[in-house]
């Protein structure tokens, strides 16, 4: 089955892609792999999620908000690449900010690992990292990063 079919299948919808916040570009590919530059819980240019997971943004929260991260990076995919060019996502980098007692991270990095399977099936199975951090730009609870290899 195709990506766009299972997105329309779970009614979903792709975001409008954001621009870049800096001197980089949102998507880089380099030979057959296609490196997706962070992305934050935007939806069509309004920001969500915003505050530290177990204080201002709950687990559930959390969650949705990596699943719309998920969603950004195919949304970028999309748009700058075409996912008939997709051979497979390889990798992804999950960053959050929390408060200092909580400890849900893989539940909330499951919210786009969960997503990129449902959507892509075995193209999307994948390796991933965690990273909890100070701070993210504009307050955003997490961000993703992700590399696909393309054909």
């Amino acid at each position: 089955m195709s990506i766009e079919k299972n997105i329309e299948k779970f009614n979903l919808t792709l975001p409008k892609i954001s621009t870049p916040g800096g001197s980089y570009t949102s998507v880089n590919v380099r030979g057959n792999i296609a490196y997706i530059a962070i992305q934050f819980p935007i939806w069509n240019e309004e920001y969500q999620y915003q505050g530290r997971l177990g204080e201002e943004v709950n687990t559930n929260e959390g969650y949705k908000a990596m699943e719309l991260c998920a969603l950004n990076v195919l949304a970028q995919v999309n748009s700058k690449i075409d996912f008939d060019s997709v051979i497979g996502l390889n990798h992804i980098d999950v960053y959050f900010q929390s408060g200092t007692n909580w400890d849900d991270s893989p539940i909330v990095a499951n919210g786009a690992s969960d997503l990129f399977v449902k959507l892509l099936e075995e193209k999307g199975t994948h390796s991933r990292a965690i990273f909890g951090v100070e701070k993210l730009p504009r307050n955003f609870s997490v961000g993703l990063t992700a590399s696909f290899t393309l054909k």
